[in-house]
């Protein structure tokens, strides 16, 4: 277990980070805060890349894995701070609990990431194998692992921990996510006289309908690959006496291990095309849809939303590995999934590295209203992910 005296830099930590806002391309407050911890904790090196991501690196004296540390460093706005019990960036503690915008999601997980890997460094004397990094990451919330492939580009790691919430349970993998938008294409004309044109409202009501008989994909631990309508809207808008000349819709879908861009609009590209024959007057595309955002640097970061989903086997070295240092250490973690999105969309969806969640608090967390951390969970998490180093860079 943690001294008082770690216990308390660690507290001390997601304080100062909670209160920087950092909404997504905002988190330059966190950067600075880090950066300087970092700097004055026996990290290495520590650089800013483009997107705005801070990534610190502890090195071992002797070869070995390199293992990084994902912390996204962005949270959610907070609408009306009014509603909130105690201010969202005050950071103030009330019964063994740190309240605050991203204590939860999860500049607490980052903190502990920080302090565990300046601790370990100290007790070491950096006398192990191998390399730790710690990456705070950009625009997690708005894009899941687009800005962490500048990361892994940079670091090339041989294991990632997601630090998102578990209760110091260990996640092996994730359902995926994809943002798909249906865009049907009418002919305008003066609702007087609504038989002059082509309604997209009405064609885009036929599609929904037939996307629903699609039945989904399904994996035996994943579940299902969910495909839910999420929002509709036409336009002109307002529509002031014109028959609607363009409807989209917006679907999220969720992803199981093995679906591809091309495989998950397979059935949906077949059913429109089977429409548009059945009906000429049917003008229909699908696609995903593409953001594009501006980074706390300046430069833009874009994405195609379509972010993968992974699954690793829970008998796999590395997982036992820390499964079994953290049972000797007196925690009793389960293995299981994690029921939403996490940059491991990009660290074992995309690019297969070997990747594990490991954070403190509860899911359920995230994004509320008075969200908060238990000290108790932050502290141990900080234990946690030394032993993590402990397990993986022997």
């Amino acid at each position: 277990m943690l001294s008082k005296e770690r216990e308390n830099a660690v507290i001390e930590l997601c304080q100062a980070l909670i209160q920087q806002k950092s909404y997504s391309g905002e988190e330059q407050g966190v950067v600075s805060v880090l950066k300087d911890y970092m700097r004055e904790n026996g990290f290495d090196e520590v650089a800013v890349d483009d997107y705005g991501n801070l990534v610190g690196c502890i090195k071992g004296n002797r070869p070995g894995k390199k293992l990084l540390f994902d912390g996204h460093m962005d949270t959610v706005p907070v609408s009306d701070p009014a509603e909130w019990t105690y201010p969202p960036f005050a950071a103030e503690i009330h019964q063994g609990r740190i309240y605050g915008r991203g204590t939860s999601d999860m500049k607490g997980a980052l903190s502990a990431m920080v302090c565990a890997a300046a601790n370990f460094a100290r007790d070491t004397e950096k006398q192990f194998a191998g390399e730790v990094y710690v990456a705070g990451v950009v625009h997690e919330e708005c894009f899941e692992g687009v800005a962490a492939r500048a990361i892994s580009k940079a670091v090339n790691p041989d294991y990632v921990v997601i630090g998102e919430a578990s209760q110091l349970n260990l996640k092996i993998g994730q359902r995926g996510r994809a943002e798909i938008v249906v865009e049907t294409f009418g002919k305008p004309c003066h609702s007087a006289n609504p038989e002059k044109g082509i309604n997209a409202v009405y064609k885009m009501a036929k599609v929904i309908e037939a996307i629903r008989t699609l039945a989904p994909t399904h994996h035996p631990v994943l579940g299902n690959g969910i495909l839910e309508l999420t929002d509709i809207k036409s336009a002109p808008y307002p529509g002031a006496s014109v028959v609607p000349e363009y409807c989209r819709a917006t679907y999220d879908r969720r992803l199981l291990v093995g679906e591809t861009k091309e495989t998950v609009l397979a059935p949906l590209k077949a059913l429109l095309a089977r429409m548009m024959e059945e009906d000429p007057e049917l003008k229909v595309k699908v696609s995903y849809a593409v953001g594009q955002e501006k980074c706390h640097t300046g430069h833009e970061i874009t994405g195609e939303r379509f972010f993968p989903g992974w699954l690793y086997d829970e008998k796999e070295t590395f997982v036992q590995d820390v499964a079994s240092r953290l049972k000797e250490m007196g925690y009793m973690p389960s293995i299981t999934q994690y029921n939403f999105c996490t940059n491991g969309s990009h660290y074992a969806g995309e690019a297969g590295i070997r990747t594990f969640g490991l954070g403190p608090s509860q899911e359920n967390l995230a994004h509320t209203l008075n969200e908060y951390i238990e000290i108790d969970q932050l502290a141990k998490v900080t234990d946690c992910y030394y032993g993590v180093m402990q397990a993986l860079l022997k």
